[in-house]
């Protein structure tokens, strides 16, 4: 199986440090807990499990990530360090 396949090396840079995952794991992290909502943004929940990324801080703990959909992905941007 080819690394695009894989789930969790699933993740697309850009060249300003944005990046994009597939909806499909976007949802995971919603419903599983490890992202929640704070004001316009979302930050990781760091009692909950993070699914495995093949860089394992990918969604540090105390950052607030902007997301937007574009097609079948989901844009993240890290917006600002929270506390």
């Amino acid at each position: 199986m080819a690394d695009e396949q894989v789930p969790f090396a699933d993740v697309i840079f850009s060249e300003n440090g944005d990046f994009s995952i597939p909806v499909l794991k976007w949802r995971e992290l919603l419903f599983v807990g490890a992202l929640h909502p704070v004001g316009l943004g979302f930050t990781r929940e760091s009692s909950r499990p993070l699914p495995p990324f093949r860089l394992p801080d990918l969604f540090p703990v105390g950052v607030l990530f902007e997301a937007r959909h574009e097609g079948g992905r989901v844009m993240l941007r890290r917006v600002k360090s929270l506390g």
